[in-house]
This record gives structure tokens, sequence and C-alpha cells, in this order.
């Protein structure tokens, strides 16, 4: 038993322990996905800024594998962003009376079809179209089910809020007496009666992550691991990490080829 006042799970007590860990454990899926699709080919494929990197690395004093390490995860990072929303959306949909429903046009909606509701991990992750056809989705959840309330979720607000859903889009005013915007957290204590569940989530996913990874084979959790391979190949060639992917990079500007 935790200490945040969960009394019969071990992580949160507003779904199971089996259903959070399998979130994560396709959280974790799509974190290797990301890797496998991402290739030195990839990595290299728009020019790694080597000036930058060179900054970098003196600046914020990092050493070359830290430094690749922390470019290779920002690069990856843009796969894995629409993962963690639904991350969120499928442990929401583990608590008890909603479920989640990707492929049915709602990532969340009550079983009694009194809620639905379009979850995004950032508040910043839409424009003005997208905006534009969740306001509309939305809305017609809430027409065709008259008494459901409808919201746009904010994982990651800037603010703590719950309010109706006004907003001028695309040069149109949208409005509907049910349909809402809401932060993560106040979401979260709406689906699941408790003040706290966020943090309460947020506090438990150290201890879960690492049960989760102990079930991960060491082999699994270095696949397709890139530094390894410009490693090897910087030491195969007697350069420097840094210079490997100079090279490999910009061999064709003249003087570079005095790296091989």
């Amino acid at each position: 038993m935790n200490n945040l006042g969960q009394s019969e799970n071990k992580y949160i007590d507003f779904v199971s322990d089996e259903h959070l860990l399998k979130c994560i454990s396709n959280l974790h899926n799509s974190y290797l996905s990301a890797k496998r699709e991402f290739t030195k080919k990839k990595f290299y494929k728009n020019k790694v800024d080597i000036f930058k990197l060179t900054f970098d690395s003196r600046f914020n004093q990092l050493s070359e594998e830290e430094l690749i390490k922390l470019e290779l995860s920002r690069q990856i990072d843009k796969s894995v962003n629409n993962a963690i929303g639904t991350f969120h959306e499928e442990v929401l949909g583990g608590i008890e009376g909603f479920n989640s429903g990707r492929f049915l046009g709602y990532d969340l909606k009550a079983n009694d079809d009194s809620l639905f509701a379009e979850i995004k991990n950032k508040h910043n992750t839409m424009n003005s179209s997208s905006a534009e056809s969740a306001f509309q989705k939305l809305a017609r959840f809430a027409n065709d089910n008259k008494n459901s309330k409808c919201y746009l979720v904010q994982i990651l607000a800037k603010k703590s809020f719950c309010k109706k859903w006004e907003a001028i889009i695309n040069g149109k005013e949208y409005s509907h007496s049910r349909v809402y915007i809401i932060s993560g957290d106040q979401f979260y204590t709406l689906v699941t009666g408790k003040k706290k569940a966020l943090f309460y989530l947020y506090k438990s996913l150290p201890n879960a992550i690492n049960d989760f990874l102990k079930s991960v084979s060491e082999e699994k959790l270095n696949e397709n691991n890139i530094l390894s391979e410009i490693s090897k190949s910087a030491k195969d060639n007697n350069r420097t990490i840094l210079d490997e992917i100079t090279f490999e990079n910009f061999l064709y500007y003249k003087g570079f080829d005095r790296l091989k």
C-alpha cells in the first residue's frame, strides 16, 4: 500500500494495478516502436546541427554520450507525444463506469452516455482546424445525447479550470450549453470523484514503471540503440562521437574530409 490514501491497490485506487501496468506497457511499446522506426538514416536525414551540439556540449557541460542521448530523445519525442495522450485515455477508460473508444469517435465516454470527452495531452496541441473539428464533434455528441455533458480535456493546461467552451475559430463563433473545456486535474476529479486523482497518478508512476520494467528484458530495453551504432563506428574510425556525426553528415563540405 502506498502513502497517498489508497487502501486496496498498490498504486492508485481508481483503476486496478493490472490496468495501470497494461497502460504503461502500451506506452512503453509506443516508445519502442518510435525508437525502432528512428534509424540512424532518419537521424541524419535533416542534417544534424553540429555547431549547436558543440556549443551544447561545452556550455551545458555534457559528455558526448549524454549530448547525443538528449538529441535522440528530443527527436523521438515528436513521435511519442500523441502516445502520452493515449496513455491518459486508457487510464481513464479503466475507471468503473467509463470506457475509452479511440476508434469510435470519442476518447472517453460514460457507459450511460452522460459524458463524452476529447482528450489532448497539452493545451497547445491543436491548430484552428483541429479545434473546430473537436468542437463540432463534441457538439454532435451533446445534441445526440440530451443528458450528456461533453468535454475537451487539456491534461497539461496553463491553469486549473472548467468552463463552457466558447470560442471564435476560423472566423466562426462556437458555443454550446453542454460543451466544456477542462484542465486535466479537474477532469480526473470529475470522473473519479477524488480531488487529487491526477496527483495520485503522478506520484504512483515511478513505482509502477519500475515494477513494469522488471518484466522487460535487457535486450528489449536496448533495442535499436543508435548511440551504440554511432559509438562503434567512431571507435572503428578513431574519431570522437561528434566528429563521427560531423563526418557522416558533411563529408562533402570542403575540409571536412580531413576527419577521415
